[in-house]
């Protein structure tokens, strides 16, 4: 299996070198030359296996570089005990019948967790694989979860150094302070003023600054990311919707073969992405519900085939989706135009300069026969917390909320009866200011009284990993202009 660019699709790499590379030479993004399909014989053998094992049966067929020991190696120290519950992607069946897929009892309970406690072992092994040598410098722009998941696991991993970029007032004050009080030798934060996108805009033209990559080339470190723009980032998340699918054949609530949707909330368009890749290999999927909230050129895209980042930012009660140029979304373009580098580059360079594309009737059609997309502002984020936990005693977080809320949509306006499964992104605790304000009314700013507030409201416990941070010192204070990132840079090397 080798990896192809999206702008250049004559360059191809092998998994270990798409992996440590992140990007490509010319801002592409790694994809698989194509897609390896599972036979429905072995979806339902994956209903007899653990996490574990549905892991090592779906890799295998994407990390062809990498022998079994060191897939084996990766995944084990990834799932065996780092998720609470024993079960890394547990389902979830509430008494209305709905279902929700929880991808938030990781050490720092965000979802975002599935990818990265597995990205340093494959990152470890790919070094090996290719014979580097030098030190890896791992660049992230994070809108909230991504930062603490990535700094945690890398943190003190040989060889490797990290920093993380976030928009400054535009993450939660949890996810803040995550950050802020990270420990480890080889990590950095820092706060960038603005939002995401131009966050997330500095880290990618870092990543193809000729002279910084000489700079770090002299002292032989080399660039990688951990964001999804890394196919090491991406390709852990498609596991658990085969995982899901497997545990509702094998807990008899589906039928080999029977079709079940996916509600996923969407702002950098990967964890959705994930669950395309898992319908082209095979998965039995339907449509693929993309939920976004007020800062809605997702869905705008998908119902018009328009993508147009020229709008309002908003800052909302679900700041992880708060993104209005969504990067993975490349990746799902360049399939829908058959791996034509040529025209994808052109809209990505009409992005860059107008700020917006169209793309065909032709690509429209073909994305809308899999994606469904919906939008839900904070007041109704805020009626579905209240609602759902009033009728199903179960608690959502500000994202989760919004795949809840248009799915609803998605089902009233379609009739549609297959299963749906509501993926949860993140623990409430995460966002306790929010969702204790959506069950009360009131609003409590600071993060630990309201964290106290929602424990005693609801007797759920608070997650460790959150409840421990009261009690760590702030490490990390520094915020830049956009223009600054890479002077930033260069200070934490040094």
């Amino acid at each position: 299996m080798n990896y192809i660019s999206t702008r250049n699709a004559a360059r191809s790499v092998g998994a270990s070198q798409a992996i440590l590379q992140g990007i490509s030479e010319e801002g592409g993004l790694f994809v698989p030359e194509r897609l390896p399909r599972l036979t429905p014989e072995e979806l339902v053998a994956l209903g007899h296996m653990d996490y574990i094992g549905r892991a090592e049966t779906i890799l295998s067929h994407f990390l062809t570089d990498f022998t079994p020991a060191q897939r084996t190696s990766a995944i084990r120290a990834a799932y065996e005990n780092n998720f609470e519950g024993g079960h890394p992607a547990a389902l979830k069946k509430l008494p209305s019948g709905r279902y929700v897929l929880e991808l938030f009892r990781g050490p720092t309970c965000a979802f975002k967790d599935m990818a990265l406690q597995l990205l340093p072992g494959l990152m470890a092994h790919a070094a090996d694989n290719v014979g580097r040598g030098g030190e890896t410098l791992i660049l992230t722009a994070t809108s909230g979860d991504t930062g603490k998941a990535a700094l945690e696991g890398f943190k003190n991993a040989p060889g490797i150094k990290i920093m993380v970029f976030y928009p400054a007032e535009g993450v939660s004050p949890m996810q803040k302070l995550q950050m802020a009080t990270q420990e480890g030798d080889n990590v950095a934060v820092c706060a960038v003023r603005g939002n995401f996108d131009n966050t997330q805009t500095g880290v990618k033209a870092i990543f193809t600054d000729p002279v910084l990559k000489a700079t770090l080339s002299a002292r032989n470190i080399f660039f990688s990311s951990a964001n999804s723009i890394n196919w090491g980032r991406l390709l852990p998340q498609i596991v658990y919707y085969f995982s899901a699918y497997a545990d509702l054949l094998s807990g008899g609530d589906i039928q080999p073969g029977e079709v079940v949707n996916f509600a996923v909330p969407t702002g950098n368009f990967g964890n959705i992405l994930a669950a395309y890749y898992a319908k082209g290999m095979g998965l039995p999927l339907g449509r693929l519900i993309c939920a976004s909230n007020q800062n809605d050129v997702l869905a705008e895209f998908i119902a018009t085939g328009i993508y147009n980042a020229r709008r309002p930012f908003h800052l909302t009660l679900s700041p992880s989706m708060d993104i209005l140029i969504s990067s993975n979304l490349e990746r799902l373009l360049f399939h829908l135009l058959k791996q034509d580098d040529r025209a994808l580059s052109a809209l990505m360079d009409d992005l860059k300069t107008d700020g917006a594309y169209q793309v065909s009737d032709e690509v429209l059609a073909a994305l809308q026969a899999d994606f469904f997309g919906g939008s839900c502002d904070d007041q109704r984020t805020t009626a579905t917390i209240k609602a759902i936990f009033e009728r199903e005693g179960y608690l959502l977080d500000p994202h989760t909320a919004v795949a809840m809320a248009v799915t609803d949509d998605y089902l009233a306006r379609t009739g549609d009866t297959a299963k749906t499964v509501v993926v949860a992104t993140a623990s409430p605790y995460k966002f306790a200011e929010a969702v204790t304000e959506a069950l009360t009314g009131r609003r409590e700013t600071d993060a630990f009284l309201a964290t106290e507030q929602l424990a005693a409201l609801t007797g759920l416990p608070v997650p460790a990993p959150l409840a421990g941070l009261r009690s760590k010192a702030v490490r990390f204070t520094d915020v830049v202009d956009k223009a600054d990132m890479a002077s930033a840079v260069l200070r934490f090397i040094e």
